[in-house]
């Protein structure tokens, strides 16, 4: 979504080598802007290099090597490593010219380390989804937890949303999948329905998820001090010691549910699918349901400068044309500019709600409240 990777894992390689095990809890080193014999991208002049820390979920944008080329053609390599967006606090800065959290509650924090007078930028977000495996979600959806959108091209509903009022009342009262209509001969369904997030102490999606939820379970009414906590913590406690041992990264259970592994209810952002349905052939894609939560929240990736050279690089994230199109790529959506996302996404309607329809955002408590959630729910 405290906040460090507990083990490593071999990024995607994408022409380029995207990760090298780091010690300490420091996951990813991302190099981006120099070819594999060390010389600059751009052409008769020197990259300038930027260092800094980023949340996982951009790691594959920075080393997509058109990425690469993009910044070496405007005099800049990036080399970042990637950290939980809620632990990027507790690291040392020393000689990093930017951090870049997955929302803006870590970055306010981060921005008073920063000697930069101009404020964080936000280049593009992501709002959260539940991404399904076609039964659960026509189980959840036949109980009145989920409401499925008729797909034009196939019989098989591949998008619907999410009604997160009726499925916290599920979760407070610890339903099974075998209680609920539908469910009994797939063995696959069996246990406490239950949504698996990432550690909310440690990631940027989990803690927006105990957000969203909180907000929702206490009548619409956003967390602002520890009274407000209380009203829901019993119910937030529910939902993430439910799933046992939690990832620091939404990816790993991103690809193991697309591996067919794990738990049948992942979240995850919009900009994973969107992604890989980019990316990825119709076949590889499977039973994928996705679900928008009728109330969530939106990652706003929010670029906190430290030096001149990050502020350099966060302008330019926000207004090349070409960088904004990469970005849009990788799934994330442009700050300002829904057709770019729109015209992208213009093949895979049947999975991507482009207009967000009937999805409510939920304001997202300040760092200090939503730290006190994430620790009161993970007990």
């Amino acid at each position: 979504m405290g906040f460090r990777e507990h083990s490593a894992y071999v990024r995607r390689i994408v022409g380029i080598v995207l990760a090298v095990l780091l010690i300490g809890g420091v996951a990813a080193a991302v190099v981006a802007g120099r070819d594999s014999d060390g010389s600059s991208g751009s052409t008769g002049t020197a990259a300038t290099t930027v260092r800094g820390v980023i949340g996982s979920e951009k790691a594959e944008f920075f080393a997509d090597p058109e990425t690469v080329k993009a910044l070496a053609a405007r005099g800049l390599t990036v080399r970042a490593e990637t950290s939980g967006s809620w632990a990027m606090d507790r690291l040392s800065l020393d000689g990093q010219d930017f951090t870049f959290p997955g929302s803006k509650a870590p970055a306010d924090e981060l921005r008073r380390r920063s000697a930069v007078e101009a404020g964080p930028l936000r280049p593009f977000y992501s709002p959260l989804v539940v991404v399904a495996h076609r039964n659960a979600a026509e189980v959840l959806a036949a109980n009145g937890l989920v409401r499925l959108k008729a797909n034009g091209t196939s019989k098989f509903a591949t998008r619907g949303t999410l009604l997160m009022g009726p499925y916290l009342k599920a979760a407070e009262a610890d339903r099974t999948w075998q209680q609920l209509e539908g469910a009994s001969g797939q063995a696959e369904l069996s246990g406490t329905v239950f949504i698996t997030s990432t550690d909310p102490v440690s990631s940027n999606s989990g803690a927006l998820y105990l957000a969203a939820a909180s907000y929702v379970a206490d009548g619409g009414r956003v967390a602002t001090d520890t009274a407000a906590v209380d009203r829901t913590a019993g119910l937030m406690r529910k939902l993430v010691q439910v799933q046992g041992a939690q990832q620091t990264s939404s990816d790993a259970p991103f690809r193991d549910f697309i591996s067919g592994v794990g738990n049948p209810l992942v979240l995850v952002y919009e900009s994973q699918v969107a992604s890989l349905l980019t990316h990825s052939r119709r076949q590889e894609i499977g039973d994928l349901v996705v679900l928008y939560p009728d109330t969530t929240v939106s990652s706003d990736h929010t670029l906190v400068p430290l030096t001149a050279a990050g502020q350099r690089l966060g302008e330019l994230l926000s207004t090349d044309p070409r960088l904004r199109e990469l970005a849009v790529r990788h799934g994330f959506r442009p700050q300002g500019a829904p057709a770019e996302f729109t015209a992208a996404t213009a093949d895979h309607t049947d999975y991507i709600d482009q207009g967000l329809t009937g999805v409510r955002q939920a304001p997202v408590p300040t760092a200090e409240v939503l730290r006190t959630m994430a620790r009161r729910a993970r007990g």
